[in-house]
């Protein structure tokens, strides 16, 4: 689809389709909505990347907490989104061999306790050794530097799932 027929959506299917590119967090696309038309894709990307900016601090630590632990009980339990789901599985979280699970438990739990919400990275972009090592040296951060790391992977999450949403054209690339 291109960029004319992601504005002509009604507000029901522009949420019904864009609800989940940050994850469980659909009131950020239905306030995005507003902000029609976009001038490209990397505009709808912009818009939702502005909207999170706006936000205070609590609200993204709350976009934060909608994310699921990585290789968590979601994940064992078959409760994650299908995006969620599909990620972790191409990183290689549902396949950890046992030493690896409990290792990701145990820093999920420390990072948890140290910072009020999850660890949050864009599992498309590591691989499970890549993210073991990274959930390790972040619990090192303070608060406030991985609260914003934590929005920085949520956004490259977000134009993932656009990316795998809408096919596009040159001309609206994003």
């Amino acid at each position: 689809m291109d960029i004319s027929a992601v504005n002509a959506f009604s507000y029901e299917d522009f949420v019904n389709t864009f609800g989940n590119v940050v994850e469980k967090c659909p009131l950020i696309t239905a306030a995005v909505w507003s902000r029609r038309p976009f001038g490209s894709l990397n505009a709808l990307e912009a818009a939702i990347s502005d909207f999170i900016d706006e936000l205070p601090e609590s609200g993204k630590e709350g976009i934060l907490r909608c994310h699921p632990d990585l290789a968590g009980r979601d994940l064992l339990r078959g409760t994650l989104t299908r995006e969620s789901h599909q990620e972790q599985a191409g990183a290689g979280m549902d396949t950890l061999a046992s030493a690896e699970a409990e290792r990701m438990a145990r820093l999920n739990e420390e990072y948890k306790k140290r910072f009020g919400f999850p660890f949050v990275i864009c599992a498309r972009m590591n691989d499970k050794a890549n993210i073991l090592r990274q959930l390790t040296e972040r619990c090192q951060n303070e608060r406030a530097e991985e609260r914003e790391r934590g929005i920085e992977e949520v956004k490259k999450i977000c134009r993932l799932r656009l990316q795998s949403l809408v096919l596009t054209d040159a001309a609206n690339k994003l």
